[in-house]
């Protein structure tokens, strides 16, 4: 069984089939990763195709105007979060992670690179809470797993922010 809608991906997750949360997380990047037009697609897969290439500068910028172009496209956030975390600017990827979230509440991969990023500002149990959050939502995700046990051992705690 293969998970055919957003919702079907995400139950499936949850489930304790390895192997099909693979396939749903899949499934759900090539959900996410789709702009709503031609152009906006365009732009998305520039911007992708410079992050690969390192040129961070172009990519941020590209991923700013699919932003500007669609400022509902989640996943034009979450790269942008992510061409800001290679540049170091975690502050900046902090906030797009969070404009993700807000757009896409299930977005495992920008709670998990906030968590990342407070990491890096060794905000330990700010880092924990994203960690957590991650793990609620896609629960076989072992790095995301290890980087929580390295927050807590930093002091990030056992609970959870209201």
């Amino acid at each position: 069984m293969y998970p055919e809608s957003e919702d079907a991906a995400l139950a499936a997750l949850k489930g304790d089939d390895p192997v099909l949360a693979a396939t749903a997380e899949a499934f759900l990047w090539r959900v996410w990763c789709r702009a709503r037009d031609a152009e906006g697609e365009r732009i998305f897969r520039e911007g992708i195709e410079a992050m690969q290439r390192r040129k961070l500068s172009e990519a941020e910028a590209l991923f700013s105007r699919a932003i500007e172009r669609d400022p509902d496209f989640a996943e034009a956030w979450n790269k942008r979060a992510t061409v800001r975390f290679l540049r170091n600017d975690f502050q900046g990827s902090i906030d797009d992670c969070r404009q993700t979230l807000a757009r896409n509440r299930n977005h495992f991969g920008a709670a998990s690179g906030q968590g990342l990023c407070h990491m890096s500002l060794g905000e330990f149990r700010e880092a924990a809470v994203c960690f957590r959050r991650a793990l609620d939502i896609h629960p076989h995700l072992a790095g995301v797993r290890h980087n929580l046990a390295l927050a807590e051992a930093e002091g990030g705690g056992s609970g959870y922010l209201n």
